[in-house]
């Protein structure tokens, strides 16, 4: 059995005659196992081996153990006492599991337990590849230096691969569990498999620069819902996104820019995280109505042909009196009623998870009247970059009201504005 950590061998001696121990671990592999006795055939006695990078060979030690500390083995840490020589034998920064499983084997070697049903190692010198420290980062930038008969280390947290051409995301970044950034910028990728959703730790995903024409909904749905922090889309061919991008609940930073996006998820407001957003040069005619609810630190709307807005020319698509199912489909809504697929159709679940907000609070769903209203971007973010060459901060956004009354009511507010 062998354990991959960081270990500090402690002289208890030492003290004794003035001087300190270092005070450093250094990355090690140990193994417990036995000896075979050349020419008798017999079992030799239990060894603890450990193998560092200046030492392959490794230090053996027999038998001699006086104790075993693990209180902190839940934190990847646990201290092997010996008898003769004096050392205290400190791991640390160990795999949880392989650690209680290591105990396990040196404790039952310790008590004279038989140790048969443990898997003891050969006792032999350690490849500098299982004691070198596991690689976090890796960046790639030409295609060149791209692994084709390799796989990607295990132990990855921040992979970049930038430059390379890549058609598709490759399979094997996506066995890469412990990965918290992945960055694809500058490719020429089309298509987002499902499976990204698997990563249950990526924080930040970089797709800049891509040939990306769609955002998968599934990714939506994924583990990245409770993970994704910061996501680049900016500089592709997107023309639309999901919906379900609000599911990203843990969104700080969205970045859009240089797409062919005409509007926003409609439920953007939902994302209460979020604090950077960037959407320049795209095609946005207006903003959507739950834009309002936001609450940024910087946003930037720059190069977008905002429509002139104009509350006085409504768009009416309200019905009077209203239809049984949008009167069914409101008070659902309103009553918090729980609905699903396996009691109303699925179709109907989906018309009221994207259901609109009247100024008053109200939902409506194909009943309403709407209109556009100017907004300055200040109410919604503290730092805002100019939305046109002539020094604006103003944007329009669409405004849903339930019934005339509504409307009447916001009408009255805005001609006393603009008198006053």
């Amino acid at each position: 059995m062998k354990l991959q950590c960081e270990v500090e061998v402690i002289n208890r001696m030492l003290p004794t005659f003035g001087m300190r121990n270092r005070g450093r671990g250094t990355r090690a592999v140990l193994s417990v196992g036995r000896q075979e006795e050349k020419g008798s055939g017999q079992r030799g006695p239990i060894y603890l081996m450990i193998c560092t990078i200046k030492d392959k060979a490794g230090s053996r030690y027999k038998e001699n153990i006086e104790n075993l500390f693990s209180k902190f083995i839940s934190e990847g840490k646990a201290t092997i006492r010996l008898r003769e020589p004096a050392l205290d034998i400190c791991l640390s920064k160990a795999d949880v599991s392989n650690l209680k499983n290591f105990i396990s084997a040196v404790s039952l070697a310790h008590k004279g337990t038989d140790a048969s049903p443990v898997p003891l190692s050969r006792l032999t010198p350690a490849k500098t590849s299982e004691i070198e420290k596991p690689r976090a980062k890796m960046i790639i930038t030409c295609k060149k230096d791209y692994p084709l008969t390799k796989s990607f280390p295990y132990s990855l947290e921040h992979l970049q691969v930038s430059f390379c051409k890549l058609a598709r995301v490759d399979m094997r970044m996506l066995c890469l569990k412990r990965l918290q950034k992945l960055d694809l910028s500058s490719n020429h990728i089309k298509k987002l498999p499902k499976t990204i959703g698997d990563l249950v730790c990526l924080q930040e995903l970089i797709l800049h620069n891509n040939f990306l024409e769609t955002f998968e909904v599934e990714l939506c749905n994924s583990t990245l819902r409770n993970s994704l922090k910061s996501l680049d889309l900016s500089e592709n061919k997107l023309k639309a996104l999901p919906f379900q991008l609000c599911n990203f609940r843990e969104l700080v930073s969205l970045k859009l820019d240089g797409n062919e996006l005409v509007q926003l998820p409609f439920a953007i407001g939902k994302l209460s995280k979020l604090r950077f957003l960037s959407a320049t040069k795209n095609k946005l005619p207006y903003l959507p109505n739950s834009f309002k609810t936001l609450v940024l630190e910087n946003l930037d709307l720059f190069g977008n042909p905002f429509a002139k807005a104009n509350p006085m020319v409504p768009d009416i698509q309200l019905k009077i009196p209203l239809t049984l199912l949008e009167t069914a489909s409101r008070a659902t809504l309103t009553y918090r009623i729980s609905y699903g697929p396996q009691v109303i159709p699925k179709h109907l679940c989906q018309d009221l998870s994207v259901a609109k907000t009247c100024d008053c609070g109200g939902p409506c769903l194909s009943s309403f009247i709407q209109t556009i209203v100017v907004m300055n971007l200040h109410q919604v973010s503290q730092t805002v970059v100019l939305v046109d060459s002539m020094g604006g901060t103003e944007a329009p956004i669409i405004c849903y009201f339930c019934s005339l009354t509504c409307y009447s009511m916001f009408l009255d507010k805005y001609l006393q504005s603009t008198r006053v």
